[in-house]
Parts: structure tokens; sequence; C-alpha cells
């Protein structure tokens, strides 16, 4: 009780390690980032080891090496990782990973060197490779051994961790935190009617999230939809595939109706949901799903996979629609595009009822609650021995 008491005060000495930091902007970077303000802002002191290059920013500590494509790795990192932790004395180490980060873990073995309780946030989805690795590397390092408390943002991405770390590591489920009070739609608007339904999906265009199986998508969907009710979709992001995307689109004659405008801030994002009416998240590993958590929060029935962590806010018929396979994703978005009250009512009922996935005073204590969970592991472990 005294822990919890004195975490939930503030003034907690906090050392994150993350292999990617700001000024880098993908997911990962920017959620860490974020973290870092939001408990800052909550009285905590807080500082951050990274192996990414940089300008110089308050209580980051770049670890950096010279590796082929400025890869974020160090290999002497353990060893840097160890005496910053000794000197900072930090009452707990927050190790962030992807599916593989090897600067990250190298973070985790500092803390257990360091005697330091340690929580480790896997950001992203094992994959059948990933789980493989990583039990590979449980038998070389016993890490389930090291008194660990893990945290995932959804029960989709919890599943594939506690089924390789075991009884030993317990697994929180911890959201990604998010300010959704710039995607709400103003309560006064009131939007026009229309015949043409348009269709949004937001992300990174990178060949391992098979982005065109989108378009696939889109193309099955339009074939489903009587030819009276005109269709247009929007896919913004950039990345690798865009090319590839471009000449599927080209190829099967479906550029008149899907554009591809590359990446957008966040308020012209917003300003393309504002005409949206379905947004689809296809992607079947999605660990999380900020973008769909933006959309839902904007109002819009959200179609995504039934095995992605999207299912942890959106529940199929109410806040959206949901499909296990690419045939049912693209059966639900002509679905909502053919049915105008369906699609309606589930806007009206995500316009009326905020999410209450990704409110950073639910994040927050989320974390401080498996802070304290990996101080009393410590604890019982230095009484153990």
């Amino acid at each position: 009780m005294e822990a919890h008491a004195q975490i939930s005060l503030g003034g907690v000495r906090i050392f994150h390690v993350s292999d990617c930091y700001l000024p880098r902007l993908g997911g990962i970077e920017v959620q860490v980032a974020d973290l870092v303000r939001t408990q800052r802002e909550a009285g905590h002191e807080v500082s951050v080891a990274t192996a990414t290059r940089g300008e110089p920013l308050p209580g980051v500590h770049r670890i950096v090496a010279k590796m082929p494509f400025d890869l974020p790795v160090h290999p002497f990192g353990v060893g840097h990782l160890t005496r910053r932790i000794a000197s900072a004395r930090p009452d707990v180490v927050h190790v962030h990973t992807g599916a593989v980060s090897p600067f990250a873990w190298m973070g985790v073995r500092a803390a257990f060197r360091t005697g330091v309780p340690c929580v480790v946030t896997v950001h992203s989805m094992w994959d059948p490779v990933t789980r493989g690795i990583y039990r590979l590397l449980r038998l070389a390092y016993g890490w389930e051994r090291w008194r660990l408390v893990a945290t995932t943002v959804s029960n989709a991405a919890a599943a594939p961790i506690r089924a390789v770390a075991g009884p030993r590591v317990p697994v929180r489920v911890v959201s990604n935190g998010l300010d959704l009070s710039g995607w709400a739609p103003p309560a006064d608007r009131v939007r026009s009617p229309r015949d043409e339904v348009h269709i949004v999906a937001v992300g990174r265009l990178a060949p391992r999230k098979q982005p065109v199986r989108l378009l696939k998508l889109l193309q099955a969907a339009r074939a489903r939809v009587p030819a009276s009710i005109p269709m247009r979709a929007t896919i913004v992001g950039d990345g690798p595939a865009r090319g590839q995307m471009a000449r599927f689109l080209a190829r099967h004659g479906m550029s008149g109706w899907v554009s591809l405008p590359g990446r957008h801030t966040r308020e012209q994002i917003a300003k393309v949901l504002e005409s949206a009416d379905v947004f689809v998240a296809p992607a079947p590993r999605e660990s999380f799903g900020i973008a769909a958590l933006e959309a839902r929060a904007a109002g819009l029935p959200v179609v995504a996979r039934a095995q992605s962590g999207v299912a942890d806010f959106v529940k199929d018929g109410v806040e959206g629609l949901l499909g296990r396979t690419l045939g049912d994703l693209a059966a639900a978005v002509a679905r909502l595009c053919a049915d105008a009250s369906l699609r309606e009512s589930i806007a009206a009922y995500n316009r009326a009822t905020p999410p209450a996935a990704g409110a950073w005073p639910t994040v927050l204590e989320g974390f401080e609650r498996a802070y304290e969970q990996a101080r009393g592991m410590k604890a019982e472990g230095h009484r153990g021995d």
C-alpha cells in the first residue's frame, strides 16, 4: 500500500528506454514522447535513453553509435545503460519495444543488473516469427525470471505475449494515450445529405502492412454496392508501397474514385474525416489502432478486424462492423455504403458517446499500477534471496 500511495502522489523517478525517439515521428516515438510529457506534467521526474540521433533535448540521453543506415542500436548499449541507470537511481525503468528492439531489451538487462524494477511495454503485435524469437531469447537469457511486468496496448496484443512469457510475467493492458478532444465533431454541425459515400483509411503505406490488400477490399466492396450509389475513397499516408498502390489503381481503373493524397498533418486528417462516412482499418495485426480510435472519436463507423486491437474499442454493430477476413471487411464496407440508416445510426451513437479508450488519466493510472506491481515483485524477490 505504501508503494501505491507514493506513486499516486507523484514525484516518481521514471527512466524510459526506447530504441527510437524524437526527432523520428513513428507511432512508438510519438507515443513515448507524449507519455514523457504527460508524466512530467503530473509531477514525475522523467528521463529518456534512446539510440536515436538528434538534437539535445532536456532529460534525453542519446546513446548512439555509427551503425549502417543509422540503425537505432548500440553494440555496447547494456554497459552504457547500466551506468546511466545506476547514476540516475530511478524508482522504475520503463522499456518500450516494438516487434524486435535490441536497444530496448538492453535496457531490460541493465535494469536487471542494477536491481531496478522494470516495466516493459510492447507496442506491437507478436506474429509467429516474433514469438519464436522471444522463445529462443527466453531459453538463452531466462528473461521470464527477471521479475518484469509487461504491458501492451490491447487484449489482442496481450494474448501472444502471455503465451510466450508464461505465468511468471504479468501482462497488463494499458492503451495508448491520446488527446481526443480535437477529433470530436462540433455539436452544432449538421451534415448536409448527399448520395456519395466517402470511405477513408489512414496509415503508413509500408509493404509489411499490405496496403494493396486495402485496394482489393475497396474493389470488392464497389462490386457489391449498387452502381446507383456513388463511392469514393481517400487513403491518407505515405511510404514505399505508394507507387505499387498507384499502379494497381491505374491497372484496375480505380484512379477515378480512389485517391492517395500522401501524408497529412493532424489538422488535415481531421478535415478529411469531417467529410467521411466510413473508416476502414484492415490490418489483422494492428496492436491498437490510433487512427481508428481518432476516426471513432470523430463519429465515424469503423470497419476493422475482429482479431486486432481495434476490437477493444469497437464492438460489432455498435461503433462499427468487425470481420475476420478481407472478404468480411469488404462485405461490411459494402453494407455500410448501401444501408444509409445503419451507417447513420452507428455514426449518431459514436458522435453522442465519446470513446473511453485513450484517455490520459486512465493511461497514467494504468502505468502507475504497473510500476507498483513491478516494485512489489522486486521487493518480494529481495526478501526471497
